[in-house]
């Protein structure tokens, strides 16, 4: 029982001891993937280094070609400090600590700056003094997103350069602009604002002047027959030769203005290229084909030494395994894996089926099984090159979690590419074979990554569809202006009411106006009395005669305290004086041959002819009165007293009294002229 009981305790301690022994073993395996391939990717960056301080990636030629490394030295040199330069795809320096790894393994002291494909990412200083916290958020605050990375490395270094006093500052005051919502204008513009670009120009182009065309003219003649407006007096001849003139004149001016826009708009609209990037070189778009062409010319498997390493040596050595047993079946053939990133940036545009064609072109049209892993976001592609394998059935039916992976594989760091790519060689190895060699056939074309960020010529594309827009516009826009100036007429019109016409006066004429109406049909007989008289160059000694005597009563109004518009301080037969001789005045001035008004009632306008009529319903009295055609012809002998025009008292319309009772009115029916003497004489009286 005891010896029982001793060996159970040894077993048990054994046991134990293999624990121990076990568990960092295996936690250590469970780190060693990461581990690993952070410092083979650290190791191949500080080689580069090592070799030279900059270093530009070759899987970004569509936006950091490596043709630039020359311009990132320049800069480098500004910040007064030893600098090392990485600049690599975003989705390969995620994670922290890859700046401190590549610093541990080039063992060198100085600036340590992560560029991607549009800005400084990360930086920091070991063993010197540099602001680099406060650089990196001047470059990233200060400028658009468009910038593009070498200025913002740029105004990273001028940063540094200012030191860490300057440089905090600066720091802080784009922080708090950025912050207050005052960020940077875009630098570029894309295809589409082009498109509007050349979408306006066309419209002004032939939009303005054929606007021109249409508004001046109409306005022209708008604001010469605008209510109130003063006539022009010209004659026939100088009239047409002035509207011919003014033709041309407006013309060429329209035509002058069309080719002032074509001229103009490209300095106006003078981009052209949508983003920062410089072209690339024939060598920059093949510089990453060819390095990788050349890895799996000597190993099936290419693994991205920029990219993190995804596979360990135990999976390699099993996709080589599985590789080489495929190669060796019957009916198998040539495999190639490449562990490479697929990126919008690169030569191929991320575009996995373009970048297999152009490898394997690289590799001489070698046939074979081709396979695209992306360490960054682990996706894979797989593409039959002139194996006789039944690969539609096969490839394009692959499991989800083969060829994007699971939730799984999304949270792992090396997404299971291992596991994963280890699944598709079993499944390679099971797909049929067949009597004819298949190919996916030409790939897609890709953006040409040489004029992909070429803006198109202002004057192309939708330029055309803006001249006929133009033509659209200028007619809506007159349209409106039309409307708009018609509105505004009928408001003139209510302020400065046209004038009754003459044919119109018998039978619209008060016989007992209030005092409101005469004050109101005195100022618009006066206004238009005014804009018919113009400036008097064609006025005869008639009608300068009664406008002068009109005048003589509208000048009494200003002195009495009122204006050439507000006769309210005249009395009742002064305003109607007013309306009479102002009559008289636009008559005069039209030839019309008329030298007395009605004298039953004044405001009926010319009289005709003269007859004995009664004045009064009391009584048989009868005056000698000349009498308007209404008065003359239409009108009963019983009808006159009626038509007799009486006067309101100033203070009060209900008391009314005959006009020729009044002293001034009193030579109304004596004609114009006379009319005219008696307002002379009562104004010297007063």
């Amino acid at each position: 029982m005891k010896t029982n009981g001793a060996i159970r305790a040894r077993l048990l301690t054994l046991l134990a001891l293999l624990a121990l022994l076990i568990t960092p073993l295996g936690t250590a395996a469970q780190a060693a993937p990461s581990a690993t391939s952070t410092d083979t990717q650290a190791a191949y960056l500080a080689a580069q280094l090592r070799t030279d301080p900059v270093y530009v990636t070759d899987q970004l030629p569509r936006e950091i070609p490596q043709s630039t490394a020359p311009d990132f030295a320049k800069l480098a040199q500004r910040t007064g400090v030893p600098t090392y330069v990485l600049v690599l795809p975003a989705q390969a320096t995620t994670g922290s600590g890859l700046l401190d790894a590549v610093h541990d393994r080039l063992g060198k002291d100085g600036l340590y700056v992560l560029i991607d494909e549009s800005t400084v990412t990360e930086a920091e200083a070991y063993g010197v003094q540099a602001p680099a916290e406060d650089a990196a958020t001047v470059a990233l605050y200060e400028l658009p997103y468009d910038a593009g990375p070498l200025r913002s490395f740029e105004r990273f270094a001028d940063a540094i350069a200012q030191g860490a006093e300057k440089a905090a500052a600066r720091a802080e005051s784009a922080r708090e602009k950025y912050g207050a919502g005052d960020e940077p204008a875009d630098l570029y513009i894309g295809p589409s604002d082009r498109e509007d670009q050349s979408t306006l120009t066309g419209v002004a182009i032939t939009g303005v002047p054929l606007l021109m065309l249409l508004l001046v003219p109409y306005v022209r003649r708008w604001w010469r027959r605008r209510p109130g407006a003063a006539p022009r007096e010209q004659g026939k001849q100088a009239k047409g030769k002035s509207k011919s003139s003014g033709f041309w004149i407006l013309t060429a001016l329209a035509l002058a203005t069309a080719v002032a826009i074509t001229l103009t708009a490209p300095l106006l609209f003078d981009q052209t290229r949508s983003s920062a990037s410089p072209p690339p070189r024939a060598i920059d778009l093949n510089a990453r084909l060819d390095r990788v062409a050349k890895g799996l010319a000597e190993d099936p498997v290419y693994a991205d030494p920029e990219s993190p390493r995804v596979l360990d040596k135990a999976q390699l050595a099993q996709l080589h395994d599985r590789i080489a047993k495929f190669s060796s079946s019957k009916g198998g053939g040539p495999v190639f894996v490449a562990l490479v990133p697929q990126i919008y940036e690169d030569e191929s545009q991320g575009d996995e089926e373009a970048f297999t064609a152009a490898v394997r072109d690289k590799l001489g049209g070698q046939d074979g099984v081709y396979i695209v892993a992306d360490p960054l976001d682990g996706y894979i592609n797989v593409f039959n090159h002139g194996l006789a394998l039944d690969t539609y059935s096969a490839f394009f039916d692959l499991p989800e979690s083969i060829s994007y992976g699971d939730s799984k594989a999304d949270e792992a760091d090396d997404h299971l590419l291992g596991e994963r790519l280890d699944d598709l060689m079993v499944i390679l190895g099971k797909t049929a074979r067949t009597d004819q060699p298949t190919t996916p056939g030409d790939p897609y074309p890709v953006a040409d990554p040489i004029a992909e960020d070429d803006l198109r010529p202002l004057y192309y594309g939708e330029f055309w569809s803006g001249l006929f827009l133009g033509v659209l516009a200028a007619l809506l826009f007159f349209g409106l202006a039309a409307a708009v100036l018609g509105i505004v007429r009928v408001l003139l019109r209510r302020r400065n009411p046209e004038p009754l016409a003459t044919s119109t006066l018998p039978h619209v004429s008060p016989a007992a106006p209030s005092l409101s109406y005469l004050r109101e049909t005195a100022k618009t007989e006066s206004r238009a009395m005014t804009t018919a008289f113009g400036t008097g160059e064609t006025a005869d000694a008639r009608s300068l005669d009664r406008f002068e005597a009109t005048m003589v009563l509208v000048d009494e109004a200003s002195a009495a305290g009122g204006s050439g518009e507000d006769l309210d301080v005249l009395r009742p037969a002064a305003l109607v004086v007013i309306i009479v001789l102002a009559r008289a005045t636009r008559a005069a001035l039209a030839d019309e041959d008329t030298t007395r008004c009605c004298g039953v009632n004044p405001l009926h306008g010319p009289a005709k002819s003269s007859r004995h009529v009664r004045v009064s319903t009391e009584g048989n009295r009868r005056k000698m009165l000349p009498l308007c055609d209404r008065c003359l012809n239409d009108t009963a002998p019983n009808d006159y007293p009626a038509l007799l025009l009486t006067l309101p008292a100033p203070d009060d319309d209900s008391r009314r009294t005959p006009y020729y009772e009044d002293d001034l009115l009193s030579a109304a029916p004596e004609g114009y002229t006379k009319l005219g003497r008696k307002v002379r004489e009562s104004t010297l009286a007063h």
